[in-house]
C-alpha cells in the first residue's frame, strides 16, 4: 500500500512536514510506502475555470506549465492522500490552496479519481486559526467522497519554528493515532474488497436556485 502526502508549507521541513513525518512514521511500521510531494514553494496558479478537464476527459488540467497533473496521478495510483498545510490568515496556504482547486476538480469531473480512497488532513500553526484550516481542507475530502480517519482530537500540531511542533505532546499524539487510523482503514478497505460491495456511484445533481 502507498500514501502520497502533500506539504503545503513554503517550508520544506518547518512544521507542516513534521506533522506529516509523524504520520507517516506509524504507516512505515506497518510496511505503508509513503511519499512526500513539497507543493508549498512551487509557482501554482490557480484554477481559471476554463472546463477543458470537464471537455477533454483526460485526466488534465488544461494549465500545464506545473507539476499539478503529475500529482493528480500520485493521487490516483495511492490508497492514501495525506493533505498537510500550514496556517495562513486562518486558511489554507494560497499556494496549497491553488493545487488543491484543480487537482480536486480534474478529479472530481473525470469520474471521482478519489472517491473511497483513504483521506486525511493536518495543520500546523504558531496559535489561532488551526481548525478553520482543518476543517477547509476536510472539503476536498469531503466532496471527492474520500473515507476519512479520525484522531482523538483535530488534527492540529502546535509550533512556531521548524521543530518546535514536536514539543507539542498532546499534536504529536494526535498525528501519531491518526497514523495509525490511516493503516486500519486501508487495512478495512483492502480486506472488504470483493466481500462488502461498495455503494453504487451515482451521477452528481446540480441544482441551481435561480430560476
Amino acid at each position: 500500500m502507498k500514501v502520497v502526502a502533500f506539504n503545503g508549507s513554503p517550508n520544506k521541513e518547518g512544521n507542516t512536514y513534521h506533522a506529516i513525518k509523524v504520520a507517516a512514521a506509524e504507516l512505515e511500521k506497518e510496511g505503508v510506502e509513503v511519499e512526500i510531494v513539497h507543493v508549498g514553494n512551487k509557482a501554482i496558479r490557480g484554477c481559471v475555470a476554463c472546463y477543458q478537464c470537464v471537455k477533454n476527459q483526460n485526466e488534465q488540467c488544461a494549465v500545464k506549465d506545473d507539476e499539478v497533473n503529475e500529482w493528480v496521478q500520485k493521487m490516483k495510483g495511492a490508497d492514501g492522500i495525506i493533505l498537510g498545510s500550514p496556517v495562513h490568515y486562518s486558511g489554507v496556504g494560497g499556494t496549497m490552496k491553488s493545487f488543491l482547486d484543480r487537482a480536486f476538480f480534474v478529479s472530481g469531473v473525470n469520474g471521482g479519481l478519489l472517491r473511497h480512497k483513504v483521506g486525511a488532513a493536518v495543520v500546523a500553526v504558531r496559535r489561532s486559526g488551526g481548525v478553520t484550516t482543518f476543517d477547509e481542507l476536510n472539503h476536498f475530502l469531503n466532496y471527492s467522497e474520500m473515507l476519512v480517519p479520525t484522531s482523538n482530537y483535530w488534527n492540529v500540531i502546535h509550533g512556531r519554528v521548524p521543530g518546535e511542533a514536536l514539543q507539542d505532546e498532546e499534536g504529536v499524539q494526535i498525528m501519531r493515532v491518526l497514523g495509525k487510523k490511516i493503516v486500519w482503514l486501508m487495512r478495512l478497505l483492502e480486506n472488504g474488497k470483493g466481500v462488502v460491495p461498495e455503494p453504487e456511484q451515482e451521477a452528481k445533481v446540480m441544482t441551481n436556485f435561480i430560476r
